[in-house]
């Protein structure tokens, strides 16, 4: 069983950046692909990132690519998510995951943390 636990978000004005972290506990974290997910209110959760197990591969929802980063420090069982350049229409809860695949569809991601909130002020 992994335990995750998202820390790093909060109120930032457009433009500004965030840096989100998720630390793993349970698992072998270096054999689970990780991903980042968001979900705005009334919509539905989204992919934004994810990132190999190897940290080989990596990938970015368009919405995100080029403004965001997802990286993974396999020693530390954390993964990051760099957010620049942020917009309003980042704001919602941000969720890492993680899963035994490469995958950036949410039902093949094993493991869930809680949650942190984003806002971004216009």
């Amino acid at each position: 069983q992994v335990q995750l636990v998202e820390s790093g978000g909060g109120l930032v004005q457009a433009g500004g950046s965030l840096r989100l972290s998720c630390v793993a506990s349970g698992g072998s974290f270096s054999s689970y692909s990780m991903g980042w997910f968001r979900q705005a209110p009334g919509k539905e959760r989204e992919s934004v990132a994810a990132i190999s197990s190897n940290t080989y591969s990596t990938r970015y929802t368009d919405s995100v690519n080029g403004r965001f980063t997802i990286s993974r420090d396999n020693a530390k069982n954390t993964v990051f998510l760099q957010m620049n350049s942020l917009k309003p229409e980042d704001t919602a809860v941000y969720y890492c995951a993680a899963a035994r695949v490469f995958a950036t569809t949410s039902k093949n991601y094993d493991y869930w943390g809680q949650g942190t909130q984003v806002t971004v002020s216009s």
